[in-house]
Order: C-alpha cells, then sequence, then structure tokens
C-alpha cells in the first residue's frame, strides 16, 4: 500500500509508472488493488477498472476496451479490424483522459487478459513516464505443473515497473486473524484453523465463515460435511481452479495418495518409498498417473511446502497442511476416480519398489482389484506389520482387505486362519472364532483344516471351553483316516489343549497311554515326547532316563506339522531336568519355527517354558522386567502362568505390596480349572507364608496339591507343595505332619533324582527331623544343591537351614559362615526376603550384622541411585551434574561406585539393574 500510495503522488506529479503486485491464489491481490483503487479517488484521481477472465482471452483488446470504458455490451472487437491501428486510437483516447487529469488504472488478474490486451498495456508502460497516469496490475505468480506464460512485465526495462509480491500469511499474522474472529478460542483449536488456512487469506476467512464466531468443543474438523454454508470448500475449488487442469489433477492425486499412508506415522517408520529425496520420490509417483513433467511437479511439490498448502512430514514427505484441506481439494472427486488413483499409485509404487506396507495402504482405499499381485501385497504387508508392535491393527487391517480379493478356497481358508489368530491375539476373541469357523467349512486341503482346527481349539481354550476344542478336534480326526500324519497333529493337539481340564486332561491321557502300550507308532515323536512329559510329573521316571528318551526322539525325522509340539515339549523336559541350557536353545528353536501370525497352542506353551527357566534361574529382573508382567488384563480368564511366577519373584524381593496388589486382581473362584490356577495357588501360599500366615499359606498349598494330584502331576518337578505344605505345618507346631511331607516329597524327589528337586526336600525334612540328623541332612541338601549353579535360589534357604542347624548345635563359627554366606548371595541377586532371613539368623546368633548391603540395588546411597536413575534415563554426566548442581567428576566418581555395587560395566545396564529394587 504505501508502493502504490508513493507511486500514485508520482503519477499527479507528471510521471507514470507500472505497478506490478504479483502473489499466489488466494493472497489478497484483488483487495490491496481495490483499496489502492479507493486511496486514488480520495486523492482525486480518476480510476479505470478492469477485471480479466478465462472467458476474455478469446477476444482481442477486451480487457483494454473494458479498462477504458468504450463498450459494455460486447467483450472484443470485431473479427478484421486492424489491431495496430485500434492500438493507436486506444492509446490517443488514454492519452485524451491523462489530459484531464491523473488517472490509476486498476487491472486485475491480468496474467487472464487476451495476448492484444497484454500487448498494449506493455506498450503504453513504456510511455507512461510522460502522463500522469498509474497502471497498478495484479498477476497470479504461484508455481504451477503446466510451465506458465511470460509475465506482464518480463520485457519492461526494470525503471519502468515497480513490482511487490505477496507473501502467504505468516503463522503469527494467520493466528492473529483468527484471534480477531474468536477471541476466546482455545489455543489447539486456532493452530488447527491457522494450519487449514495454509497461509492464504483467502482459505483462512472462509473456514472462520464456516465455523461461526464460537468455535464448537473439540478440534476443527477434517471433513467438508461438518461445514456450514461451505464457503471453505468453495474458495479451495476456486484455488483449484486458478491453478490449471494438469496442476489441480496433481493436487487431487497427491490428496488421493495421503488418503492412503497412515496418519500419524511412528518415529522412525521407514519413508514408504525408495528415491533420493521423499519430495523427488513424490514427484516421480504423482507424474506416473497424470502424466506430467516429474520435475514440474517436484517443483510444485516445494512451492506448495513454501506457500503453506504442504507440510513435511516426519519422514519428509509433503503432505497437505490439514486433513479438511485434502478432503476439499477431493470434495468433487466421485468414489470411483479415487480408488483407480489409489489403484493406479500403489501399481506405480510396486513398480518402483516401494514396501509392501506403503502399496497395501493404497489398496485398502481401491475396492477388489482382481489381480494376484494385490493378494500378494497385502499379505506380505501383513506379514511385516505383524512385527512392528507400533501399529498392532495394521495385520488385521490388510488381512481383512486380502478377503476381498478374488482366490481358491485353500488360499482363503489359510488366510482366514491367519487373520483370525491376529483378530484372536487383538483381544477381538469373537471374530477370530467366526474365522476360525469359516475355514473349516470351506474345502480347501487337509493341512489347512488342520491348521484352522488347532487354531480353533486353541482359541476355545482361552475362553475356557476345553471340552468343545477337544471334540472339535475328534471330529476332525475321524476325517483324516488316510493322513496319518495329520492324525498324530490333531491327537497332539488335543492332547496339549486337554492340559486345561482335569477331567478332559484324564480322558486323553488314557488313550494316550492304551495307545502307546498297544502301538506307539500311531502316536509318533510328538505323542510319544508327551508320554515322557507325562511320566516325568506322574512321577513314573528319573530325570536322567527321560532327557535320554527326548534326545532319541529330537533325533528322529520331524514332521513339519508336529515339530512344534515336539520341541515344545522337550523344552519342558529339559527345564524340569536342570538341563536349563539346553531347554533355551529347544525354546528359541521352537520360537523360531512358529508362524507369527498363526494362532498354536504349542506357542503359549513355549513361552511359559521361557518363564519358567528364568524362575529356574532366579532371575527375578527378568521376570519383573517383561513389559506385561503386572498386566492383568491380557485376555486371560483367570491367572496364568506368568502371574504365579511374578507373584514369587515379588515376594523374593520383598515388594510384598504389589503382590498383594497382584492376589487381589483376580478371584480365584471364577477362574477356570487349569495347571495355571494351580501354579498360582502355590505362588499365593508363598505369598501367605512370606506374609506370616502359615493357615492361610497351607491351605493354598494342600488346594494346589489336590488339585494337581487329581490331575496325575505327582511329582515335585512343578509344584513342590508337600515341601512348602511342611514348612506351614512346623510354623503351626504340627511336625509330625511335616515329616510326613517331607518324606513322601523325598521319595519323589528321589525318583526324577536332579539336584535342586532333593536338595529342597532334604532342606525341609531337616528342618522338620532337627537334632543331629537334621544337621546332616542340611548339610547334605547344601552340598547337593551347589553342584547346580542355576540352583542358587533352592540353594539360599538351604544355607540358613545348615546355619540355625549348626547354631542349635553349638558350632557358631560354622553358623556364621554359612549365614554369612547366604546372605551375600541373597544380595548379589536381589533376594531380599532370604537376605532379610539370612541377616536375621545371624543377629539371633550374635554376630555383627551390616545394616548397609555392599552390593545390590539396596547398597546405594541416595546420592548415588539419585544419579543413577538419571543416568538409566538417558541424561548424559554433564546433563547430571547441571540439574544436580554438582561437579562432573563427582558424578563420574558416583557411577563408578554404582557399576560396582550393582555387579555390571555399562550405562546401558542401569535401567534394568534398577529394577530389581522397586
Amino acid at each position: 500500500m504505501a508502493l502504490l500510495a508513493a507511486e500514485a503522488a508520482r503519477a499527479r506529479a507528471g510521471t507514470g509508472r507500472m505497478v506490478l503486485v504479483r502473489g499466489a491464489t488466494g493472497t489478497g491481490r484483488t483487495s490491496v488493488l481495490e483499496a489502492a483503487a479507493d486511496d486514488a479517488t480520495a486523492a482525486g484521481m480518476r480510476v479505470l477498472r478492469a477485471r480479466c477472465s478465462p472467458g476474455d482471452t478469446a477476444h482481442a483488446f477486451s480487457a483494454v476496451l473494458q479498462l477504458l470504458g468504450l463498450s459494455t455490451e460486447f467483450t472484443g472487437l470485431p473479427p478484421g479490424v486492424d489491431e495496430r491501428s485500434t492500438s493507436a486510437r486506444l492509446w490517443r483516447l488514454l492519452a485524451s483522459y491523462a489530459d484531464e487529469g491523473p488517472l490509476l488504472l486498476a487491472v486485475d488478474d491480468v496474467h487472464l487478459a487476451d495476448r492484444s490486451s497484454r500487448q498494449w498495456l506493455t506498450e503504453a508502460t513504456r510511455r507512461l513516464d510522460r502522463l500522469p497516469v498509474l497502471l497498478a496490475v495484479t498477476e497470479r505468480s504461484q508455481y504451477d505443473v503446466d510451465p506458465p506464460l511470460p509475465g506482464i512485465a518480463h520485457t519492461l526495462p526494470p525503471a519502468l515497473v515497480r513490482s511487490c509480491t505477496l507473501a502467504p500469511l505468516g503463522t503469527g499474522s494467520a493466528a492473529e486473524l483468527v484471534r480477531s474472529a474468536c477471541p476466546d478460542a482455545p489455543e489447539a483449536w486456532a493452530e488447527d484453523c491457522v494450519r487449514a488456512g495454509a497461509g492464504s487469506p483467502l482459505l483462512l476467512l472462509a473456514l472462520l465463515e464456516d465455523l461461526g464466531e464460537v468455535p464448537a468443543a473439540g478440534p476443527v474438523p477434517e471433513s467438508c460435511a461438518a461445514l456450514y454454508p461451505g464457503a471453505y470448500p468453495a474458495a479451495v475449488a476456486w484455488w483449484l481452479d486458478s491453478t490449471g487442469l494438469l496442476t489441480a489433477e496433481v493436487a487431487r492425486m497427491l490428496a488421493a495418495l495421503d488418503e492412503g499412508w497412515a496418519e500419524h506415522a511412528p518415529a522412525g517408520h521407514p519413508a514408504p518409498y525408495p528415491g533420493p529425496s521423499a519430495t523427488a520420490a513424490l514427484a516421480e509417483l504423482l507424474a506416473g498417473p497424470t502424466g506430467a513433467d516429474p520435475a514440474r511437479v517436484a517443483g510444485w511439490l516445494t512451492a506448495m511446502t513454501r506457500l503453506g498448502v504442504l507440510r513435511p512430514a516426519p519422514d519428509g514427505r509433503p503432505r497437505y497442511a490439514h486433513a479438511l484441506l485434502r478432503d476439499a481439494v477431493l470434495a468433487d472427486v466421485p468414489v470411483a476416480r479415487r480408488q483407480a488413483a489409489h489403484r493406479a499409485a500403489a501399481e506405480e509404487m510396486l513398480r518402483r519398489g516401494a514396501r509392501a506396507e506403503t502399496v497395501a495402504r493404497q489398496l485398502m482405499r481401491t475396492g477388489p482389484v482382481g489381480e494376484p499381485w494385490a493378494l500378494t501385497v497385502l499379505v506380505d504387508a501383513a506379514a511385516l506389520a505383524a512385527r512392528d508392535a507400533r501399529r498392532p491393527g495394521d495385520p488385521v487391517a490388510f488381512l481383512r482387505r486380502a478377503l476381498e480379493e478374488p482366490m481358491p478356497d485353500a488360499d482363503r481358508q489359510r488366510l482366514l486362519t491367519r487373520l483370525g489368530s491376529l483378530e484372536h491375539a487383538a483381544r477381538d476373541a469373537s471374530a477370530g472364532l467366526s474365522r476360525f469357523a469359516e475355514a473349516l467349512r470351506l474345502e480347501g486341503t487337509p493341512q489347512g483344516r488342520v491348521h484352522a482346527a488347532v487354531a480353533l481349539g486353541t482359541a476355545l481354550v482361552g475362553r475356557g471351553k476345553v471340552r468343545d476344542a477337544v471334540d472339535q478336534l475328534r471330529e476332525l480326526d475321524g476325517e483324516l483316516t488316510d493322513r496319518p500324519d495329520l492324525v498324530r497333529t490333531v491327537q497332539t493337539a488335543s492332547a496339549l489343549l486337554s492340559d486345561h481340564d482335569q477331567g478332559v486332561r484324564r480322558e486323553v491321557y488314557r488313550w494316550l497311554t492304551e495307545t502307546a502300550e498297544r502301538s506307539p507308532e500311531l502316536l509318533g515323536a510328538a505323542g510319544q515326547m508327551l508320554m515322557v512329559r507325562y511320566a516325568s510329573t506322574a512321577g513314573l521316571t528319573s530325570a536322567e532316563k527321560a532327557m535320554k528318551r527326548v534326545r532319541d526322539l529330537l533325533a528322529e525325522p520331524a514332521d513339519p506339522l508336529t515339530e512344534p509340539f515336539l520341541l515344545g515339549t522337550a523344552a519342558a523336559v529339559a527345564q524340569w531336568a536342570d538341563e536349563l541350557d539346553e531347554a533355551e536353545r529347544l525354546v528359541e528353536r521352537g520360537l523360531a519355527g512358529q508362524h507369527a501370525a498363526l494362532l498354536h497352542p504349542m506357542h503359549e506353551a513355549i513361552l511359559n517354558t521361557g518363564i519358567d527357566i528364568a524362575a529356574a534361574r532366579g532371575d527375578y529382573a527378568r521376570l519383573l522386567g517383561a513389559p506385561d508382567a503386572l498386566d492383568t488384563e491380557a485376555g486371560h480368564a483367570g491367572p496364568c502362568n506368568r502371574h504365579g511366577h511374578v507373584l514369587i519373584a515379588l515376594v523374593e524381593t520383598g515388594r510384598m505390596a504389589q503382590a498383594e496388589r497382584l492376589v487381589a486382581a483376580f478371584d480365584l473362584a471364577e477362574a477356570p480349572d487349569s495347571w495355571e490356577l494351580n501354579r498360582f495357588l502355590y505362588a499365593r501360599g508363598v505369598l501367605r507364608a512370606a506374609a506370616a500366615d502359615p493357615p492361610g499359606a497351607l491351605h493354598d498349598f494342600l488346594e494346589c496339591g489336590r488339585r494337581q494330584s487329581a490331575r496325575e502331576v505327582i511329582s515335585p518337578v512343578v509344584t513342590p507343595w508337600r515341601t512348602a505344605a511342611a514348612e506351614c505345618c512346623l510354623a503351626l507346631h504340627n511336625p509330625r505332619e511335616a515329616v510326613a511331607l517331607a518324606e513322601e516329597e523325598l521319595r519323589l524327589a528321589q525318583v526324577w533324582d536332579t539336584p535342586r528337586t532333593v536338595g529342597r526336600a532334604l532342606r525341609v525334612l531337616a528342618m522338620a527331623t532337627g537334632g543331629r540328623h537334621g544337621l546332616k541332612l542340611a548339610s547334605e541338601a547344601v552340598d547337593t544343591l551347589r553342584t547346580v549353579p542355576s540352583a542358587e535360589s533352592e540353594l539360599l534357604p538351604a544355607l540358613i537351614t545348615e546355619g540355625r542347624a549348626l547354631s542349635a548345635a553349638g558350632d557358631r563359627a560354622r553358623a556364621r559362615d554359612c549365614l554369612q554366606e547366604a546372605a551375600e548371595r541373597a544380595e548379589r541377586r536381589g533376594a531380599v526376603r532370604h537376605r532379610t532371613l539370612a541377616e536375621q539368623a545371624l543377629r539371633d546368633l550374635g554376630a555383627r550384622h551390616r545394616h548397609t548391603p555392599r552390593t545390590g540395588p539396596s547398597s546405594l546411597t541416595d546420592g548415588e541411585r539419585r544419579i543413577a536413575e538419571l543416568a538409566a534415563t538417558g541424561h548424559t554426566n554433564s546433563e547430571i551434574a547441571a540439574l544436580l548442581h554438582l561437579a562432573r567428576r563427582t558424578v563420574e566418581t558416583h557411577l563408578t561406585s554404582t557399576y560396582r555395587k550393582l555387579g555390571i560395566r555399562s550405562r546401558g545396564e542401569l535401567r534394568e539393574a534398577l529394577l530389581e529394587d522397586r
């Protein structure tokens, strides 16, 4: 406005010039020109106006005739009129107007003027310096995909033209505009408006008109359907019309693609397409279906980003600044055309080597493609997405879309089973069950039917319907008489699933036992492995014999369908036999062979064995550090195996309040009858015993024993309830019952014959017996348990028992050494309960007691813990020093001491080490 005012004053003084106001569509060129005209009128200048339009370009001199007011009835000269003479006549007319007084010639949108008018205005500008005439014109200067015509001033000397380019609204200016219209608008709402306005006064004012003076609660809508009276989508449509056909097509194609990408890509998510840069790659993608020049498309993307219409996504890819703007761009695009755009984009992406997930997102917006590549892409995308925990809903969405594609029954059967497995894992059990049932109704293949039936059985067991699950498998068993390999798979799955119901389990194992005696070849290797497991828990074999049989069966050629059962069962037996390293290797093999997106009973069983191994090692940090350690709502009808081990870990690490909360989260009266409930009963007994409630603990241990015995689980390899109950009997002054329970457990332990089970039974029998014989048994227990490094969780109480027995026998020096060893071992492992027991025994002995532990998380001073916690959350030494107002050297000294006490070597181990003291 200042420039126009100065040039108007110069014109009034007798020297004219052109002022060119340039800018993108919607930046306010017309408003500036109208304001300048009003100021000129007020200053005594005569104003002549012309507004150019696309319809005038075919008529010679139409813009000049409008400007000079020669005609209101036609837009141009008749054909055949000499343009040279007309041009001269029009100049003489302008000169005559100038003789009467200073003029402002206001020509809006000169880029739409006809050729003759543009040429006349250019030539007139060359002579305006001798007239009191200011020629003010506006010209669109937005970058388009189609190369624009040369600007009106491109042939004029700079001295004859003063130009000014209107920039888009900055964020501050746009926010001020919003605040002026809606002073009380929430901050987030105002920011949303600024983004949807895309730096354009035209769009922002239209949006504010639609939204009204008082914004509704919540964010700015993302759909134009929520706007009234529709000024915003109309303004966007006008903006698109101004860009040209090819640019509008690219803009709409980009909006369609934008629909197919995730709204919020997770941090670190890879770019959706390969290429030198996100903008260049996207330009090539848009250019293919639209036929545009990729270089021009890249330029347009860059220009729109500078204007504010587009904003870069986290991966650098340009996207529309707001979902509402994208929706408005697509407002007049029919659904069929959008789907065609998504399909074209998917094909182009696939051709350029884009990730399957990126291509699949475009297919999610199309109807059935009907070509094999589409199904392949969707299935592959689901498999890839299943490995990425950041977007858990993607695999299910991709497979649901894949079901819309035509395919043979065998493929559909596999797809339904996989989809049902994913839906079940996503806690949509009802949907999963219906998928499995549909898969079973298809002809498909026998192997596909078995996969579907096993998955359905697993899902039914998860809902407590064990009988239904086994009956379903038995029904399929009768249909596979010509496929003995599949029959064995079904029977093995039935046996595994029956573990969750003692009545069904007895039936299944009775049949397995009879078959093993009559025709063992019918069971196959996996069935025979199950019989090894049964014999192990029923107290019918030793660990040595069981492991020999396990290794023999593993050496046989494995059937791919039954191999998971073989490996998972072998891992469980190896863990009971204290072959923990071998058990871990079998767990790893079993998990590696599992299909990530296929519901299978052995998957959960193998994971449970991994948890059992951690518990056997006394690895409380691993048990409590798992993300789902205290999750009580992970799709279980009652407590699961993990809950039992976590409960014991909480007790052993002294976190009694957390342990009580975990127990309170379950109503055991409502929990389904299963081996997992029995394990949790045992764990609750451990908690009650530690909380000085021996009657409550004894009830839990005996109930666990009753249930386990009913399942023919007699051996103490799973739940050593007899020794636990014996300790409660001693606390309740019932030594006779304690001796009977301990002796029975020792007898069964000697059948299995592993140091862990025998050592534990010897320890408790020593407590119950007392005297010299008790001391002998306690020493034997310690010696037995020392032979197995992984049995330290059992060695700690054995050392305490031996120490107390030595003290009672008057051997105070050896007792002190024994108890001191127990305290130090417990301290290193974070076994707070046993450390406390050992230190109490030392105090009873009269030994000097260290009140401050020398190792473990409890040994940290307040300053060391504060620094360690900051370091564990990623703070550098310098940052910690600044936060705590310490010297950096002091921070380093404290961390060195912390590492030594925690038994770690690096900063990366701090978080897990500190977890041990939660």
